[in-house]
């Protein structure tokens, strides 16, 4: 795989701009694109690593099972497996299922390897390719304008739900919790558009500048599209250290920066938020017991206060150390889906989750990230994120709370309108 460097310093336009053209090339050229976006923002143990993936078409060799992920993760690569999992995988890890229609049409499993793949450093960016000649990849991608208009001034989502079948939901929920079949669940609803046309790439960028997060991405596969804002890491894995970094509490920045003080105490503060982040913790801690070396899992950080551009999110990190000889796939099967998208008992959770949530969730809450070549990997939450068929015109997004005995309905209503305001106003203003 021959490869050439380009320092920043060298670049025609600005790195921001050289990005946009280098995924405007990657989509109008290849129909498997995967982008990692971690907006340069400060984050425990670092935020994704900022890399492009593509290929011209699907190939029979790209991966859609456990069995051939864990095949190609034995074998020696020099590139990275980009890819993602999406939420139903957990009906073959738990003997589960779903009835729900699922109008986005993502498959349960998929990765690939690239022909072609940039990395972004502090000061450079990389360009290896085993199909073209990098420089003269370099020149195409400088060439390439940059479409920032969209064929519709607003597209206006509806709810699945009405806010009157969410509240009763939400106490139907909180009945469960009561009998004690379950501590908590994160009840998600869907907003959505049918008929849409649109270039979802501008789309990404909109989104990606008015809610900066440190694990946003962008993804085509063939005519299926991910725009990604996520704020929330699932798992990584670093030499033998395990890290999840589950969110669990969210309120809205203030106006003033003393009410935007006002409003981050109010989040440390809060028992209620603490009490749902603990329980997930707890979960996590669990799940990271099942694959790690006895006695390493630990909570290095509990109730973290982080800001993002709309919203304080409380963030935890639990952390733990895997043994010789465990496996990539043994570890995502163990942990997945994460417990701040599911609740606890995680399986009651889910069982609950799919008697009242009203659509397959698709590659929402399920997770998009890539595995390096010496055996490390990262993957987000796919939250805050826009799911798009471009076939059918069908566009989706989902926001959800965490529901416990001490939840008030139209509080944890609000809650999800506060979580789909980014992307709505992007949505409502392109």
């Amino acid at each position: 795989m021959r490869q050439f460097t380009l320092p920043f310093a060298s670049l025609p336009v600005s790195v921001l701009l050289w990005k946009q053209q280098a995924l405007a090339w990657a989509t109008q050229q290849h129909e498997v694109v995967a982008y990692y976006e971690p907006n340069n923002i400060a984050y425990r143990h670092r935020p994704f690593t900022n890399m492009l993936g593509l290929r011209r078409r699907r190939s029979p060799e790209d991966i859609t099972s456990w069995t051939a992920l864990q095949e190609n993760l034995r074998l020696k690569r020099e590139t990275p497996l980009f890819g993602f999992l999406t939420y139903d995988l957990k009906n073959g890890l738990e003997q589960l299922h779903s009835q729900h229609p699922d109008y986005v049409g993502f498959p349960e499993l998929y990765f690939f390897q690239p022909e072609t793949w940039l990395l972004w450093t502090e000061d450079t960016v990389t360009i290896h390719s085993s199909v073209e000649d990098p420089e003269v990849i370099a020149k195409a991608i400088e060439s390439t304008p940059i479409s920032a208009s969209f064929s519709q001034n607003s597209i206006k989502t509806q709810p699945r739900v009405s806010r009157e079948v969410y509240l009763q939901d939400v106490e139907s929920l909180r009945q469960h919790i009561l009998e004690g079949d379950v501590y908590e669940v994160n009840y998600c609803q869907e907003f959505y558009a049918e008929a849409v046309s649109l270039d979802p790439l501008p789309l990404f960028w909109k989104l990606n500048a008015a809610s900066p997060t440190p694990f946003a991405g962008f993804l085509k596969l063939e005519g299926h599209y991910l725009v990604c804002a996520s704020p929330e890491r699932f798992l990584k894995k670093e030499g033998n250290l395990l890290i999840s970094q589950p969110i669990k509490g969210t309120i809205r920045r203030g106006k003033t920066p003393e009410e935007d003080q006002s409003q981050r105490t109010e989040l440390a503060t809060s028992e209620k938020e603490q009490a749902e982040n603990m329980m997930i913790v707890d979960l996590v801690r669990n799940d990271l017991n099942r694959v790690a070396e006895t006695g390493t899992v630990q909570v290095e950080e509990l109730f973290g206060l982080y800001g993002f551009q709309y919203v304080w999110q409380m963030i935890s990190t639990v952390t733990g150390q895997i043994p010789e000889g465990v496996k990539e796939v043994e570890i995502l099967k163990a942990t997945f889906p994460m417990g701040s998208m599911t609740g606890a008992p995680k399986i009651r959770a889910l069982e609950l989750i799919e008697q009242y949530e009203k659509t397959k969730r698709g590659l929402y809450s399920g997770s998009f990230g890539y595995f390096l070549p010496n055996g490390d990997f990262d993957f987000n939450v796919v939250i805050r994120s826009l799911q798009y068929n471009g076939q059918t015109g069908y566009l989706s997004f989902e926001v959800g709370s965490a529901i416990t005995y001490d939840s008030d309905p139209e509080q944890e209503y609000q809650e999800c309108l506060l979580k789909a305001a980014a992307i709505k106003n992007v949505l409502e203003n392109l």
